[in-house]
């Protein structure tokens, strides 16, 4: 429920509309790099390593087609490539190439600047609440590992 004297919304309001704002900065973002935010996803994801396409349909909540369709716009762009995988003769991974490396690398650091500045009015402490409540709904939720953390110390701590 909205209270509507202090400015204050419910959980429902709150969690929509602000993935309604993280989502128009990943998309501005994005754009700048000449990528769209799916694209943006893909390489975010394969900035820890190269995924088999079932891995990374399920990550990324995408139909195989659609998946197929994404990976191949993506190669088209020099971004990334499919290679043998060394487990499974009859599959292949997506790896980023170089060119995804570089351009990965720079859209990570900016979204992730841009994303920062969203909470830029709350204290320490306050950012350190939604932190760790947003943590918990995420690990709840068992949401896919799709977006390393700014402050991650390594490509196993990963937050959406």
């Amino acid at each position: 429920m909205s209270k509507q004297g202090d400015g204050q919304m419910g959980i429902v309001a709150a969690l929509v509309r602000s993935t309604f704002l993280v989502d128009a900065v990943y998309a501005e973002s994005a754009r700048e790099y000449g990528i769209t935010s799916q694209q943006g996803q893909l390489l975010c994801v394969l900035m820890a390593r190269p995924c088999g396409m079932s891995e990374l349909g399920a990550m990324l909540r995408l139909a195989k087609s659609s998946l197929t369709g994404l990976v191949d716009r993506t190669e088209r762009n020099g971004l990334v490539r499919r290679e043998p995988d060394p487990d499974d003769l009859r599959a292949v991974r997506v790896a980023l190439t170089p060119r995804g490396s570089e351009v990965v690398e720079d859209f990570y650091t900016e979204t992730c600047r841009r994303i920062e500045e969203l909470a830029a009015t709350l204290g320490t402490e306050e950012r350190d609440t939604l932190a760790g409540l947003l943590s918990r709904v995420v690990l709840d939720n068992k949401v896919p590992e799709v977006f390393l953390g700014p402050d991650a110390g390594s490509t196993t701590d990963k937050s959406v």
